[in-house]
């Protein structure tokens, strides 16, 4: 049986490191994949060639890339929330011309925005993130937060909050160190206290059939790996030789909050739906 699974992230390239695989993998099985970004990305790192007085605003670019990265997952609908990226650094960025915060927005208002779309698409599982908003980004800690209240608003009958178990992400990131030297900004303790404890893992998926529409996702947010200086992440992530990319990149994991405790570990984001 078809059903239709959004997932609501918090800027573009947000889908393609968190999502990505369990996106393709529900679109070759046949369900409606949805995408919602409640920013534009606006405030990302990159480098200066997306910052010039002549370019675009690097949000129209991040949009434009997550379209591009959606092409490659088949998502059959792209949204934008229409709030401004809140930033990462110690307060909330000031007001854009025209565009609200997401940080600073009412959860009301902005979970009625993001249950307008459920209720029209009849949406039977929403992907929003855990309670950490993985690595602590009050933009994701937001969506966390939106991504509950519109499931209430719209009746939604499964939220999966997308996560990783973070002993096997710090395994993961140990083992990549061995061969890439992370650039000076990446702090690998804070991955010490991110995302889920491995206990709390409600439901394991297997997306290796589909890393390269993964590896494609990410490769569609150039911005995202473009800098000046040192390596972003999300290059270092594409340079990772494809045995070990599969491996690393090759499951994806969630909790499901309403799942009852001792419950085995899923393998279908469907799984038990009706």
């Amino acid at each position: 049986m078809p059903y239709t699974l959004c997932a609501f992230h918090a800027h573009p390239d947000d889908e393609a490191l968190l999502t990505s695989g369990t996106l393709a993998r529900a679109a070759a099985e046949g369900h409606r994949v949805i995408v919602v970004t409640a920013t534009d990305g606006d405030l990302g790192l990159t480098s200066a060639d997306y910052r010039r007085p002549d370019a675009a605003p690097l949000g129209h670019h991040r949009l434009q890339e997550l379209l591009e990265s959606c092409r490659a997952l088949h998502v059959a609908r792209v949204e934008w929330l229409g709030y401004a990226d809140s930033g990462s650094g110690p307060e909330i960025a000031p007001p854009a011309p025209g565009l609200e915060r997401f940080a600073a927005a009412d959860v009301d208002e902005a979970a009625g925005r993001l249950a307008r779309i459920l209720r029209e698409e009849s949406v039977d599982v929403l992907l929003t993130y855990d309670a950490n908003g993985g690595y602590g980004h009050r933009d994701h800690v937001q969506v966390h937060h939106v991504g509950a209240r519109a499931a209430e608003l719209a009746g939604t009958p499964r939220v999966l909050q997308a996560t990783a178990p973070r002993d096997l992400l710090c395994r993961a990131l140990d083992v990549v160190s061995t061969f890439y030297t992370f650039p000076s900004y990446f702090d690998r303790a804070s991955f010490d206290r991110a995302y889920s404890a491995s206990a709390d893992i409600t439901h394991r998926i297997s997306v290796r059939p589909f890393v390269a529409a993964k590896r494609a996702s990410m490769r569609a947010h150039a911005s995202q790996a473009a800098s000046d200086g040192a390596e972003r992440t999300l290059a270092a992530f594409l340079r990772i030789p494809r045995p070990v990319y599969d491996w690393v990149f090759g499951r994806e994991w969630y909790v499901d909050p309403a799942r009852p405790a001792g419950a085995p570990v899923a393998t279908d984001v469907f799984e038990g739906l009706p």
